[in-house]
């Protein structure tokens, strides 16, 4: 991990289109402000946690549970078809 230091205001440079700036410092936490190029996706880590935890639930769906929708599908298809 790098460690860098700053002080009110200043920055720190992160490829050619990211910048994270240090906006206030007090109360026990720190605000940060981040600039970046809109197809970089920045969460706080909670949130980032939250969404690949989602992700990978949604990745892990069962064999039966698809085939069974599959097969709703394909029900509802052939009563479209012969109607």
């Amino acid at each position: 991990m790098l460690v860098f230091t700053r002080k009110l205001n200043e920055a720190i440079i992160i490829g050619d289109g990211i910048e994270i700036r240090v906006l206030r410092v007090g109360d026990g936490s720190v605000r940060i402000g981040v600039t970046a190029p809109g197809d970089v996706k920045v969460h706080r880590q909670e949130i980032y946690q939250l969404i690949s935890a989602a992700n990978a639930s949604a990745a892990t769906t069962e064999h039966a549970t698809v085939e069974r929708a599959a097969e709703r599908l394909r029900s509802r298809l052939s009563i479209t078809n012969a109607g």
